[in-house]
């Protein structure tokens, strides 16, 4: 038995739940378009264990998206899970964005490719089969015409996320299908923080940092010209 607080806060959906044995108990999420974490993360978390009637220290561990994602809505979500593991002793559990992402879809035969947004043409995009099983390491990268063209040209290939409505007018195989309003949830990270539990796949608390995948680049502000 296992009741997990998961967490999810790498894209502009902020996202939580809590979750026995990968059954979800309570989940609240809000995807307003902006990034609003910081102001609701802990009031969305009093939510959902006053719902479910469980007392904070009733928890068996938390798990947290890694990334990649927005590099602030990560910071923000590593810092109250690890916040919470440190004041509690529980254990901590990481889940890949773009694995819990693909779980947000199922499918018979083909692909899937998650997608996050990463400005201009650029996604974090991850490949997996249809029994999620990764086919190829977690990349940032430029997408034209020819953007996973080695698994179009084999079947069908399921896009989603965020990172994915930029690229329909790019990507215009035959065998491209695009899936609309799918973001990283909560939801489904129940189940793959419970099975990563089980297994006692946990995080060193003091030293985790989340997966950013590229450095975070400060664009600085265009100096105004002096008033004379």
């Amino acid at each position: 038995m296992a009741t997990i607080l998961n967490i999810e806060t790498a894209t502009k959906n902020c996202s939580v739940s809590i979750a026995k044995n990968g059954k979800i108990l309570a989940l609240k999420e809000l995807n307003n378009g902006n990034y609003s974490h910081a102001e609701v993360l802990h009031s969305f978390i009093t939510d959902i264990l006053t719902k479910a009637q469980i007392n904070l220290e009733e928890i068996d561990a938390v798990a947290v998206s890694k990334g990649p994602g927005s590099y602030t809505g990560l910071r923000i979500g590593v810092s109250a899970a690890k916040g919470l593991c440190f004041a509690l002793n529980k254990p901590l559990i990481s889940i890949e964005t773009l694995k819990s992402l693909a779980h947000a879809i199922s499918i018979d035969k083909g692909t899937i490719v998650p997608m996050l947004d990463a400005r201009r043409m650029e996604v974090y995009a991850a490949v997996f089969d249809k029994n999620y099983v990764s086919l190829r390491e977690i990349k940032a990268e430029i997408i034209d015409e020819n953007s996973f063209f080695e698994y179009l040209k084999n079947g069908t290939v399921y896009f989603l996320g965020d990172g994915a409505d930029k690229c329909k007018e790019v990507i215009t195989h035959k065998n491209a299908v695009f899936i609309d309003d799918k973001f990283p949830s909560a939801k489904e990270m129940a189940t793959l923080s419970y099975n990563k539990y089980k297994k006692n796949d946990i995080e060193d608390v003091a030293y985790f940092e989340p997966f950013y995948l590229k450095d975070f680049v400060v664009i600085p502000q265009k100096k105004k010209k002096p008033i004379y």
